[in-house]
């Protein structure tokens, strides 16, 4: 009986005009601990016509259900009978096929009325997740596949399932150093370090406090990343810190970035630029990493140039959460994409994005959630009332560079205005905008305790509100 049905399902006629099989598909991409594709977890739900078809004589205890035990050899023919078929599956990761391996752990059920066959799908080797592509259908168009319409939820990792009318996602973003050839070689933690985690600072701690000279290298894989400064402040802190130690004259120091100049922004980046010469340090910019030459301690750039290095402190690509992946909600960087004024997905209309979650073209900086979450308080609240959003949100970001020997510089800028020279945060100052001081270093350190006991108990800052203040030099 499995068979004659097997045949039947899979006798599919060019000739046909439209479907004689309706399918409701539910698909699942199944990662390992690193974040490949190893396989994809299939429901398939069948028409109520067919599932009666296919489900003629298997109950053999008639009770008027069907258990699993007497759906297996139903599962276990079908799932055989799709090889030819591929499995009605075309799957692409970064533009090239992925091959499939034979069917796991499949298994049917009945609700009554219909019939759903799960299996899962093994990739023969797992495939990275960028640009992956999943099409499930039958190209002589005998069987329909549809997606299945679910509800808004999130789904735990225990398989919980949380409902939701509005969700707020801030899941933030992490460094993805396997993005870029060679690395995690072996030197990886060795002569290669990152200050984004902790275990890459607290190794990093270790390495410097044994160094005693030779080429350092601080490098941007890509834009953008967490607090686009940070590799600046840690290049402009290793140049007092090998002071202080009597190295100076044994270390060389090189700031490496894919961006035209030191920063982002033009006006400060000249800024950031000079201080860096001033300091001694090599600036090397237009630089695109293809790879890490682990063997010979050299980062070398797409277009063929190359910087050779003893310690390496790069800033690995950054990629939004791997949930977002999972969930088919981000880019291709895992970074959801977002309404820059709203924080509504562009998406998904009952979903809300702060934080380094997003793809606005803003800094991914606390400072940028903290100004993001007033407006998206307010937002959620109109979405609940049905009101129009506020496209209030500027992109409003200020932050403190700490630049060594106990000074440090102050940026605030959003969408329409650069980093510029003024007071902050009134007219009369007291701190400098864009420029080397020693108060900006004691705001940085003083911002330690605003942040526990005043941000977070959501109390104003006086002279400093969510949207940036028309600078002076632009005022009329």
């Amino acid at each position: 009986m499995c068979t004659a049905i097997v045949a039947f399902w899979l006798a599919a006629a060019p000739a046909l005009a439209h479907p004689h099989v309706w399918i409701v598909t539910r698909s699942q991409i199944i990662y390992d601990a690193s974040g490949k594709i190893t396989g994809i977890r299939y429901a398939w739900t069948f028409d109520e016509g067919f599932s009666t078809y296919l489900s003629q004589g298997l109950d053999t205890n008639k009770d008027g259900k069907l258990s699993r035990e007497e759906l297996s050899g139903l599962a276990k023919e079908n799932v055989e009978s799709l090889t030819d078929s591929n499995y009605f599956t075309v799957a692409k990761a970064n533009g090239k096929p992925i091959e499939v391996a034979a069917p796991k752990d499949y298994w049917m059920e009945s609700d009554g009325k219909q019939l759903t066959l799960y299996f899962i799908l093994p990739l023969k080797t797992p495939a990275p997740a960028r640009l992956f592509a999943l099409d499930v259908y039958d190209p002589n168009y005998f069987i329909s596949f549809v997606m299945a319409e679910t509800e808004d939820a999130v789904t735990l990792k225990d398989g919980r399932e949380l409902k939701y009318d509005v969700l707020i996602i801030a899941t933030g973003c992490r460094t993805a150093p396997e993005e870029t050839e060679g690395m995690l070689g072996p030197k990886w933690r060795v002569n290669v370090h990152d200050f984004y985690t902790l275990d890459g600072a607290k190794a990093l701690r270790d390495k410097l406090a044994a160094f005693q000279g030779g080429r350092v290298v601080v490098h941007i894989n890509e834009m953008p990343i967490k607090c686009p400064v940070a590799p600046l402040e840690f290049t402009f802190l290793a140049d007092t810190f090998f002071r202080e130690r009597g190295l100076r004259d044994k270390v060389t120091l090189t700031y490496v970035t894919p961006l035209s100049g030191a920063f982002t922004k033009p006006k400060s980046s000249k800024k950031l630029g000079h201080l860096l010469a001033d300091k001694g340090i090599e600036l090397v910019t237009d630089f695109v990493a293809e790879r890490v030459d682990q063997e010979n301690d050299k980062l070398v750039c797409f277009d063929g140039r190359e910087v050779p290095y003893d310690l390496l402190v790069t800033t690995p690509t950054n990629m939004g959460d791997e949930a977002v992946r999972r969930s088919a909600l981000g880019d291709d960087l895992d970074f959801i994409p977002t309404d820059k004024h709203t924080l509504q997905s562009l998406q998904h209309p009952d979903v809300f994005v702060i934080g380094d979650a997003t793809n606005v073209p803003a800094s991914k900086a606390g400072s940028v959630a903290h100004f993001e979450s007033e407006t998206l308080a307010d937002n959620v609240m109109r979405h609940i009332r049905g009101e129009p959003l506020k496209e209030e949100f500027d992109g409003h970001s200020n932050c403190f560079i700490e630049s060594g020997n106990g000074k440090a510089l102050l940026i605030d800028f959003n969408y329409e205005y650069e980093p510029h020279e003024g007071n902050f945060p009134f007219s009369f100052g007291p701190m400098k905008l864009l420029e080397e001081s020693r108060l900006n270093h004691l705001g940085k350190l003083a911002f330690r305790h605003v942040y526990w006991n005043v941000l977070l108990k959501a109390w104003p800052l006086p002279g400093i509100s969510r949207q940036k203040k028309k600078p002076a030099a632009f005022t009329e």
